[in-house]
């Protein structure tokens, strides 16, 4: 039992030592190879030129197997949130001066803003704002109490994988960059030294461009944005009317009144439309008597007087008879 136990253990070291002696070759092998390319590449231009234009893939594979590896897994998700408001509000400034106080005392702030009127004369706003995710809902009730709320559109993308991506693709890119540097370092010709700058300030690039990406990412993350609509109503709108005896009674006071009022002035414009015509009738009317007054009228005929009577002669009167 001893002998054949001891054989097996004997037979097990041996398979370690040869792994193990394997795997040092293997590395042995792997620097070699790199030291001699990196003598080639800075004793030869073209071949430093070639070699580093080959290595972004290297790069490339570099990161993809770092993922396969086991991919960043980051302890919470990174989400863009939006969400746009219209709300119809009778106070258009006051509204949007309390918007202001609302997102400032969530820890926010406010972006771009703008203010006109239309042709009946309704204000309208537009106002973008920027909310910590932390006060996102609260903020977005605050804001919908502001009047009537018209319309809601809210929307959450989640980018934690872009997040991810470009964060590796970032470390890839810097450990690309201290290499060529490492190149330049190392290099003694002026070729070589020109060469290396250019494939410097390409990769450069692409890491500030990398980095841009991921402060854009972070910027819309950290902050929900919300674009508030403020717009005031609409006058030609009927109101609701209440139901009831005394609202009847009060629609058909009102509506008699109303129509009293249309009378009224239906009348009152009759009377303005007809005064020109009555006033050029009453001056027509005047100059019409005053020419006559002028002119005279026909001579009146003498007044004919009667003959005085005829009376006979006085005679004495008779004298009585005896």
């Amino acid at each position: 039992m001893n002998a054949p136990t001891t054989a097996a253990r004997r037979a097990l070291a041996a398979l370690a030592l040869a792994g193990v002696l394997a795997l040092t070759g293997c590395s042995g092998s792997d620097g070699g190879s790199l030291s001699s390319a990196d003598d080639k590449s800075v004793a030869e231009p073209a071949q430093a030129q070639a070699d580093g234009k080959a290595e972004a893939p290297s790069d490339a594979a570099g990161a993809s197997g770092e993922k396969s590896k086991g991919t960043p897994v980051l302890d919470r998700s990174f989400i863009v949130r939006t969400a746009t408001l219209t709300v119809e509000a009778k106070d258009v400034p006051d509204a949007l001066a309390e918007s202001r106080t609302l997102v400032e005392a969530a820890g926010g702030y406010v972006g771009d803003e703008s203010t006109s009127l239309d042709d009946e004369g309704r204000e309208h706003s537009r106002v973008t704002l920027r909310v910590p995710p932390g006060g996102y809902d609260r903020v977005l009730g605050d804001l919908a109490g502001l009047g009537r709320l018209l319309e809601r559109k809210v929307n959450a993308e989640d980018v934690t994988s872009q997040v991810v991506d470009v964060e590796s693709r970032i470390k890839s890119q810097r450990a690309s960059v201290v290499r060529v540097r490492e190149l330049m370092d190392r290099a003694t010709k002026l070729s070589d030294v020109v060469t290396l700058e250019g494939e410097l300030s390409t990769r450069q690039a692409d890491l500030e461009a990398l980095e841009a990406q991921q402060a854009s990412l972070k910027e819309r993350t950290g902050m929900a944005t919300v674009t508030l609509v403020l717009t005031e109503p609409d006058p030609s709108a009927a109101p609701k009317k209440a139901d009831g005896f005394w609202a009847s009674v009060g629609d058909a006071l009102g509506g008699g009144w109303h129509a009293l009022l249309v009378t009224l002035r239906v009348l009152l414009i009759a009377l303005a439309a007809a005064l020109p015509f009555a006033v050029l009738a009453l001056l027509g009317v005047l100059i019409f008597r005053l020419l006559g007054r002028r002119r005279g009228g026909p001579a009146a005929p003498a007044p004919v007087t009667a003959p005085a009577p005829v009376t006979a002669p006085a005679t004495a009167p008779e004298q009585p008879r005896p």
